[in-house]
């Protein structure tokens, strides 16, 4: 039995489902289903029952969840403690982060620690919000950094910074003849938006039912995976998004896109990691880096007119 085959067990366990566990272990579907099957063969066992397309545990499944569990959490333990006696001179920090912290706010910061602690990797996954959450929930990662709100007991949650949404399009688009817009705009105008998951579409929404509208009454032309693929969809007249201005700010300094304000809340970065799992060195000197940093993603500001959307009445 090795650490691998109990972390991909752990994770089937607690999806039961193999193939959304495979995907969050960025491992192929194949070899996560070879690592259950390989347990199950060597103390002939049966730890999940296949009813229909789905999985779930057995009675022996669900005691070897509680060990398993605890011989990870064991594990990293162990390995902790040898990276803090080393004095961070070796060892390994892994993060996961949300896209716009990933693409904008984390990579100086990883080199300043790099530059401090150069025999501490770094290893960085990005995903949206609920990815993130779920790789520190399940120990994959060490520390997750998320631009949405996250709602699990077993994580610790600390806002780290403020970031400032905006609404905008192509240059050419019809608002850009608009002093101030309607909701009846923006239920007119197609929508290009991440996918359902990520903190930004969240805060869309949100601001959406503040104004009497729902996503549903909106027209969804395209739904895309990353902030580079929407702005370039956007920009070349696909429709209307909602981003953060740290990530759309050259286009609207350049003039490709036309920035509209409306009533958007502002939103927090938050720090993820799990309760049960010992603050590291590692990880402290990185926390502190952040808290420390000047800029910590904040927009400049815009000396622009204020056009904002009136809200329906």
């Amino acid at each position: 039995m090795t650490l691998e085959q109990l972390r991909i067990f752990v994770a089937v366990a607690e999806r039961q489902h193999v193939t959304r566990a495979a995907q969050d272990l960025r491992l192929t579907q194949s070899a996560t289903s070879a690592a259950i099957a390989a347990l199950e063969a060597r103390y002939a066992t049966k730890l999940f029952d296949r009813v229909g397309r789905r999985i779930e545990l057995t009675d022996a499944g669900r005691l070897f969840l509680v060990e398993a569990r605890a011989v990870l959490a064991q594990a990293a333990a162990a390995e902790a403690l040898l990276d803090d006696l080393a004095g961070l001179k070796r060892g390994t920090l892994k993060l996961a982060a949300s896209q716009t912290v990933a693409n904008y706010c984390l990579p100086p910061l990883m080199h300043r620690f790099r530059r401090e602690y150069p025999g501490v990797a770094l290893h960085l996954a990005i995903g949206n919000t609920e990815q993130v959450a779920t790789w520190v929930n399940d120990i994959t990662v060490d520390l997750g950094f998320v631009e949405g709100a996250v709602e699990n007991p077993a994580l610790s949650i600390t806002p780290i910074a403020e970031d400032e949404l905006v609404l905008v399009a192509s240059a050419n688009h019809p608002w850009a003849a608009k002093d101030k817009l309607t909701p009846q705009d923006l239920i007119a105008t197609p929508w290009v938006l991440r996918e359902a998951g990520s903190g930004t579409r969240a805060i869309f929404e949100t601001a959406l039912a503040g104004f009497g509208l729902a996503i549903a009454d909106c027209t969804i032309l395209l739904e895309l995976p990353s902030n580079e693929a929407v702005l370039a969809a956007v920009e070349d007249g696909a429709g209307a998004t909602v981003v953060s201005e740290v990530v759309a700010r050259a286009r609207i300094d350049a003039g490709s896109l036309l920035r509209r304000d409306i009533a958007l809340p502002s939103r927090q970065f938050f720090a993820l990691r799990h309760k049960e799992r010992s603050l590291t060195r590692a990880q402290s000197e990185f926390l502190k880096l952040i808290a420390h940093d000047p800029h910590r993603c904040k927009p400049a500001a815009f000396g622009m007119g204020t056009r904002l959307l009136t809200a329906r009445a």
